[in-house]
């Protein structure tokens, strides 16, 4: 017997921020947003305005493009991840970019990514993604080298002792 598919989140009572430095490129992931039911979302046009938004103001989820300036992606997941004052370090970060080659990958992961959206972005691709992350069950890692979400993706059988430190499920 198949697995029941888990029923999908409602996003309206979440807290949305989309992080681009392109005018078009927000407005078109605010709108799929709100085709998707979130009614909170919250703009910034590079990284270093989007941390001190994610310091004032609750927020739920990131959507977050991968190359700016000053400030990129990765900073922007860096800092929310590591700062000592960041306000939600646990908090969903999706990187948005149309360079998908295995470095800027890893290095999202490393960053501590939730998980990387390939540009041009489609709305059923960016929906199964929140979802997805919105209902795993993936712990927040802190250690010295990363932090973020747990990299592992599948169940598997830890030979030894677990040497990492868990702080609640993202």
């Amino acid at each position: 017997m198949a697995a029941e598919k888990p029923q999908d989140i409602d996003l309206a009572p979440l807290s949305f921020l989309i992080v681009d430095d392109n005018q078009h490129m927000i407005f078109i992931l605010r709108e799929l947003l709100r085709a998707f039911g979130a009614s909170q979302i919250h703009e910034a046009r590079d990284a270093a305005d989007a941390f001190e938004l994610v310091r004032s103001v609750k927020i739920d989820f990131a959507i977050v493009d991968f190359l700016m300036e000053p400030l990129d992606g990765l900073d922007f997941t860096r800092l929310t991840r590591t700062a000592s004052d960041s306000a939600n370090k646990t908090m969903p970060i999706i990187l948005l970019t149309a360079h998908t080659e295995r470095s800027k990958i890893y290095a999202a992961r490393d960053a501590g990514a939730s998980d990387v959206v390939r540009k041009p972005v489609s709305a059923q691709v960016l929906y199964q993604r929140i979802q997805t992350i919105l209902q795993a069950d993936r712990k927040f890692v802190a250690d010295r080298k990363y932090v973020g979400p747990c990299r592992r993706r599948r169940a598997m059988p830890i030979n030894g002792q677990d040497r990492r430190k868990h702080e609640g499920a993202s």
